[in-house]
C-alpha cells in the first residue's frame, strides 16, 4: 500500500522531486531498510548521504536529501532545505491527513512498555499504529507519524527527554486526544535541578493536547499534584490512576504470582478485575492506567481488559524466558528475566520486587536449592546524590528474598559493598567481564534478572545466559 508519493512527500516537506516514484514506509537506516521505503538521509553519528546509493541499491523507492549525493540519479530523490526538517513536516502532515485517535505516552519509568500495552489493548478494537521499538525523540517521534497510513483508527506516540524543552515541541507534533504520564522518578536528573523539574518538562506532554483531550496521570507520586495543575491548564479532563485512594482508577489489591499479576480495582464507581501476563505491580498500575486510556477513548472495557490479559513485554523490558541448560535433561533450566534496557531506582525497585516474587527451583543442579540471583549495571544520569541511590538498594525491602546479587560499573561497587556477605556476588567494571562469568555462577532451577542501564550494555550478560543452552519453543513465561 502507498505511505506517500513524491507529489504528496513534495508538497509536505517543500521539497523538489524530479520524479515519479511511490514509497510504502520510511526509514533511515539501510541495515534495515524494505524494497520501497523512502530513505531519510538524517545527520547522526554519520551523515545519511553517504548511504544513499546503497538505500537505493536495496530497493528503496526515493531518499530524501538536502543535496544529490555524487552518482545518484536525481529522478529518486526528494530535496529539502534541511533532512531533519523535512522529515518533521511529513510528520506533520501524515497526522494532518489521519483522522485516528491519537494517545501520546511518557514518563520516567515504563512508557515504552505502556506504549506497548496501549497497542495490545487498542489493536483489539481497531487498527492501530504505535511507534517502534523507543522511537521517542527528535527523529523518533516525527519518523512514528511519517509512517503512519491515514487509513488507522487508534496511533500511539512514545515522548522522551533528556533535557528540559524536549517534550512539548513533540506533544505539539503529534496532537494527542489523550496524553498519559506514568511516574516522575529519578532519571536524568544530571540535567534537571530537582525532580519537580523533571515534573513539569514530563507535564509539558498535555501542550499538544487535541481541544476537549483528556489527561491521564499518576495519581500516587510526590509530583502529582505538578501533573494535576499543568493538565488542568490545558486538558478538558484529567483522569488519575494509581493505588492511593481517592484516583479515579485505583488499584485496591496486587497479587504477584510467577508469571502473572492478578490486581483488583475501581474505576467510575465500577470493579474491576484484571491481569497482566508477567509478574510486577508497576505492569498492574500502568495496566490501570491503559485503561483509563481506554475509557477516556470510549472503548469497550471488557474488550480492553481481556486484551491487556494477553500483552507481554518485549526483550529487555521483563521478558522472562526460560533457558534449557541440557537438550537431553530436559528438567534443567533456569528461567531468565530480561530487563536489561535501561534502569532507574524505581523500575529497578520494581524489577527486585519481580525476582523476589518468583519461584525457584530445588534439587535440580549442583546448588541444593534454587536461587534468586542479580546481575544489576549502573543507574545514570541520577545527579549528585547517585552514589546514595546506588547504595541505599542494599536496604530494598525485595533484597531479603534475593540470594546473590552481582554488581557491574564504578557506581553498583557502592550497592556491592553495602549488601551483606552471604549476599555479595562479583563486582566487575564492566559488562563483559561479567558476561564471561556467568556459566560459573548459574545453576538449574535458578531465577535470573539483569538489570541495568542501556549504556552498561548488560545485554552481553543476557546474551550469555541464554548462549548456556538454548531457549526451547514456547518459553515464554
Amino acid at each position: 500500500m502507498t505511505l506517500w508519493t513524491a507529489q504528496e512527500a513534495a508538497a509536505a516537506t517543500g521539497g523538489q522531486v524530479a520524479g515519479d516514484w511511490d514509497a510504502t514506509g520510511v526509514s533511515i537506516d539501510t541495515r534495515t531498510i524494505a524494497p520501497g521505503d523512502l530513505f531519510v538521509a538524517l545527520r547522526a553519528a554519520r551523515d545519511g548521504h553517504d548511504f544513499v546509493a546503497q538505500a537505493l541499491e536495496k530497493g528503496a523507492a526515493a531518499a530524501l536529501v538536502s543535496h544529490v549525493p555524487e552518482g545518484v540519479d536525481p529522478a529518486r530523490l526528494l530535496v529539502v532545505d534541511d533532512v531533519q526538517t523535512g522529515l518533521e513536516k511529513l510528520g506533520i502532515a501524515a497526522r494532518d491527513r489521519c483522522r485516528a485517535q491519537v494517545v501520546a505516552v511518557t514518563g520516567s519509568v515504563g512508557k515504552t512498555s505502556t506504549k506497548e500495552m496501549l497497542r495490545c489493548v487498542l489493536g483489539a478494537q481497531g487498527k492501530v499504529h504505535a511507534a517502534e521499538k523507543s522511537y521517542n525523540n527528535h527523529w523518533g517521534v516525527p519518523l512514528t507519524l511519517a509512517r503512519m497510513p491515514a487509513d488507522v483508527d487508534f496511533a500511539v506516540i512514545e515522548i522522551g527527554m533528556n533535557h528540559p524543552g524536549e517534550i512539548a515541541p513533540l506533544s505539539r507534533m503529534a496532537r494527542p486526544h489523550v496524553a498519559m504520564v506514568t511516574i516522575v522518578a529519578p532519571a536524568h536528573l544530571a540535567a534537571f535541578e530537582s525532580l519537580e523539574g523533571i515534573a513539569r518538562e514530563k507535564g509539558a506532554i498535555f501542550e499538544g493536547l487535541e481541544p476537549g483531550g483528556t489527561a491521564v496521570i499518576n495519581g500516587d507520586l510526590p509530583v502529582s499534584p505538578i501533573l494535576r495543575e499543568l493538565a488542568q491548564a490545558r486538558a478538558a479532563h484529567v483522569i488519575d490512576f494509581g493505588e492511593a485512594a481517592g484516583n479515579h482508577h485505583r488499584v485496591t489489591e496486587v497479587t504477584i504470582c510467577d508469571a502473572a499479576t492478578v490486581a483488583q480495582g475501581r474505576a467510575w464507581r465500577s470493579n474491576l478485575l484484571y491481569k497482566v501476563a508477567v509478574p510486577g505491580r508497576h505492569f498492574a498500575v500502568n495496566g490501570m492506567g491503559v485503561l483509563a486510556v481506554a475509557h477516556a477513548l470510549g472503548l469497550d472495557r471488557a474488550l480492553a481488559v481481556t486484551a491487556l490479559g494477553q500483552w507481554q513485554p518485549g526483550a529487555g523490558r521483563g521478558l522472562r524466558e526460560v533457558v534449557l541448560l541440557d537438550p537431553v535433561e530436559t528438567q534443567l533450566t533456569l528461567e531468565l528475566i530480561d530487563d536489561a534496557y535501561n534502569a532507574n531506582p524505581a523500575s529497578l525497585g520494581a524489577s527486585l520486587e519481580v525476582l523476589a516474587a518468583a519461584e525457584p527451583r530445588d534439587g535440580l543442579g549442583r546448588v541444593t536449592h534454587g536461587r534468586r540471583i542479580a546481575y544489576v549495571g549502573d543507574m545514570k544520569e541520577l545527579g549528585e546524590g547517585e552514589v546514595a541511590m546506588h547504595r541505599a538498594l542494599a536496604g530494598h525491602p525485595s533484597m531479603a528474598k534475593i540470594d546473590v546479587v552481582h554488581c557491574v560499573g564504578p557506581l553498583m561497587r557502592e550497592l556491592w559493598t553495602a549488601l551483606p556477605y552471604e549476599k555479595r556476588g562479583h563486582w566487575t567494571e564492566d559488562s563483559r567481564a561479567m558476561a564471561a562469568r556467568v556459566r560459573h555462577d548459574l545453576d538449574a532451577g535458578d531465577v535470573v534478572l539483569v538489570k541495568g542501564s542501556l549504556s552498561m550494555a548488560l545485554s552481553r550478560v543476557v546474551d550469555a545466559i541464554r548462549k548456556m543452552g538454548q531457549t526451547p519453543a514456547g518459553g515464554n513465561g
